[in-house]
């Protein structure tokens, strides 16, 4: 099957009080500007034991005390990361990067989990951003019959401040071309109706794709710094949790590149891990209760 060309020619707010917190605490630099929302940049903070009270803290998951400038100093370390990896990806040989996709892509097909999953949200992916690619999966669930179609939401963003939808999409064609050629779904239909947004779907996903910048063998993501997916994946616990429904399975699709030994990613209380990684090496269970669930 041909892939679809996707690019032609080439409560929750706890998660970001610490945040706020460390702009009030800390002399913060003007955040640069960027062309898309997925492209942004973590603001830089610098603290000083004078200027910063080591009794003021922010909060983290399960209402633990995090200090500001500890957590400045992990955002400099995820900072010189994604640097380095972002340079790697650019410079990878673009016969090896196919090659890659091909098998990441072939893994997924043909997994036990991607074939049992009934519901899912999928990253729709973006050569400028050199992401793994996605289109040949999303084109499997677009044209498979519709009796046995696979029901798909895929993500838009809505601001600067790290708010994402899950849209449901049925066709390419409910894609529309943003900045840096990143596809999109529109809010509405062709009819004018407004797509189903996840957080209102009446069942829960079983499954969802996610992109990051690069992970290590212990389920650690390290994202681009807009805080999309942590934010977006916390307020969905959130509903999983009020409704009763089994956790979704966690999949990050990774680039060799990507893959980090364990405990190279530095991690704060607010990020959230996968339950597992697919690489050209294959498929890397992390989470085996969430993995047992799945199936």
């Amino acid at each position: 099957m041909d892939a679809i060309d996707f690019c032609p020619n080439g409560k929750a707010q706890s998660m970001f009080v610490h945040r706020k917190a460390t702009k009030l605490l800390c002399k913060a630099k003007e955040v640069a500007h960027v062309a898309h929302p997925r492209m942004i940049a973590s603001p830089t903070f610098r603290c000083s034991a004078a200027y910063v009270s080591r009794t003021m803290v922010t909060t983290g998951k399960e209402g633990a005390a995090v200090d500001p400038c500890e957590l400045e100093a992990i955002f400099e370390q995820k900072r010189s990361l994604r640097s380095k990896v972002r340079k790697a990806l650019k410079n990878m040989d673009p016969i090896q990067r196919s090659q890659e996709d091909n098998a990441i892509r072939n893994i997924v097909l043909e997994s036990s989990w991607f074939k049992a999953s009934k519901i899912l949200c999928a990253y729709i992916s973006s050569p400028a951003l050199h992401e793994a690619d996605t289109s040949r999966i999303i084109s499997e669930v677009l044209s498979s019959p519709a009796k046995e179609r696979k029901k798909l939401y895929v993500p838009r963003v809505e601001d600067r401040n790290s708010n994402m939808k899950m849209l449901m999409i049925s066709s390419v064609n409910d894609l529309t071309e943003k900045s840096m050629n990143i596809l999109e779904p529109a809010l509405v239909d062709s009819e004018g109706n407004e797509r189903e947004d996840v957080m209102q779907a009446s069942d829960p996903v079983d499954l969802f794709i996610i992109p990051g910048l690069a992970f290590d063998k212990s389920g650690s993501r390290l994202g681009r710094s807009g805080g999309y997916y942590d934010l977006f994946l916390k307020n969905y616990q959130e509903l999983i949790k009020k409704r009763r429904w089994k956790q979704p399975f966690l999949v990050a699709l990774s680039y060799s590149v990507q893959i980090m030994e364990e405990g190279a990613i530095p991690v704060t209380p607010f990020d959230i891990p996968v339950d597992a990684l697919v690489s050209p090496a294959g498929f890397t269970p992390i989470n085996t209760s969430a993995l047992s669930g799945s199936e």
